[in-house]
């Protein structure tokens, strides 16, 4: 088949979190034997040269460098409007251009669009099979944040989550088929009662790349994983620090936390001073890092979709000990594979027994890597992605029989 794909941030180089999703999706149809073309988006030169790369797992690529603070304009110019800002921040009158003419040039069999954001573009096509994978609802996460943000500003981000919502619904009218990274995603697209197909399919995990280490570990180090400019991640490692870690430090006086990735703010670069903390900024490789440790944890109180640091931690054969809300997007049992924590005491009780019993980290390394490698594999995930394409294009064929 001929297939366009559409997504909001450009899937190459696969280094975050939505990008390792939307470059396996790309990567598998080329490698089935389909014509792809991708379409997207950068945001400096510097992104754009990066992005050259994906010539390798694609037929043809569009891509169409923004300024950011254009896409501010953009998005300030929707808060009066009924339109989510987000679709602002990613909209490009350059990509949509260049989506008319391919879409004018080539016969494309079908349409693969990668986060609502980037449906916008083909809004008007009604003549080809369209797919749009949601990877998680954002809306959702814009009305957490309004939770955890002061007044006013909560009152934007709930703002933004319901445009965004109203958006996502009307978005189920224009798509033969929806999907989503995980199940309780699925609950609420189906939740908005527009009748339209929907599933999902799993992220996956590298465990060719992500493998235990070789060498010896720190008995007394946790680690966490995650870009620091994302709220979530900059929250709970904020909340850790202040409710968990003192209390660590009382029981173990040697006791580390390394938060590690990139763009951290001045704030989260301030923990420095804490003794024991250390925050790393961008790193060649996380693994070097993340192996060396008894255990990460992931403590978001946001989180929709799946964390990747999570399968890649248990990958690595690092215990995770995650909140219920990250792990529930992932597909391990608690206690067996994973631990969970509602609490800081559940925290530090459960950091205590990986410190103090080496048999139960071994197991739980053991369960966790296991676990990945039969639930979050990509040819597993990718799988499940060719079905839902499959009853996307049948479901269009039969409408317009």
């Amino acid at each position: 088949m001929e297939i366009l794909f559409l997504s909001h941030r450009f899937p190459y180089p696969p280094t975050r979190g939505d990008k390792i999703r939307s470059f396996n999706m790309v990567k598998h149809l080329h490698e089935a034997g389909h014509k792809v073309t991708v379409a997207s988006l950068a945001r400096s030169a510097e992104e754009a040269e990066s992005c050259e790369g994906i010539k390798d797992f694609c037929d043809d690529f569009v891509l169409c460098t923004v300024d950011n603070r254009v896409q501010a304009m953009r998005m300030g110019l929707r808060l009066l409007t009924s339109e989510p800002s987000s679709m602002g921040f990613f909209y490009s009158s350059k990509l949509q251009k260049e989506v008319h003419r391919l879409l004018a040039e080539k016969n494309f069999d079908l349409i693969v669009v990668f986060s609502s954001t980037a449906a916008q573009y083909v809004s008007h096509v009604s003549h080809i099979p369209k797919f749009l994978d949601f990877c998680d609802m954002d809306s959702q996460k814009w009305l957490a944040y309004a939770k955890f943000k002061p007044w006013p500003i909560s009152m934007g981000y709930h703002l933004e989550g319901t445009k965004l919502e109203r958006q996502e619904r009307a978005l189920c009218d224009q798509f033969d088929i929806c999907t989503c990274a995980t199940d309780f995603e699925v609950d609420t697209l189906v939740g908005y009662n527009t009748g339209v197909a929907s599933g999902f399919f799993p992220n996956g995990v590298d465990f060719d790349f992500f493998t235990p280490g070789e060498g010896d570990y720190d008995r007394r180090s946790i680690s966490f994983v995650g870009r620091m400019d994302y709220y979530p991640n900059e929250e709970c490692v904020l909340s850790f620090c202040k409710t968990v870690f003192p209390a660590l430090q009382e029981k173990y006086p040697d006791v580390t936390f390394t938060v590690i990735g990139a763009a951290p703010p001045a704030n989260i670069m301030a923990l420095n001073d804490l003794p024991g903390v250390t925050v790393t900024g961008t790193v060649d490789d996380i693994r070097t890092y993340v192996r060396k440790t008894a255990v990460m944890v992931t403590p978001l109180e946001i989180a929709r979709g799946t964390q990747n640091k999570i399968l890649e931690g248990m990958a690595m054969g690092v215990p995770i000990i995650s909140s219920r809300t990250a792990a529930r997007g992932v597909d391990a049992i608690a206690s067996e594979h994973i631990l969970t924590a509602t609490s800081p005491d559940e925290y530090v009780t459960h950091i205590s027994k990986i410190f103090d019993d080496e048999a139960e980290r071994d197991r739980l390394a053991k369960t966790g890597r296991d676990r990945v490698t039969t639930h979050h594999n990509w040819p597993r995930a990718m799988a499940l992605f060719v079905k839902a394409i499959d009853q996307g294009m049948e479901i269009f064929h039969k409408k317009n029989r």
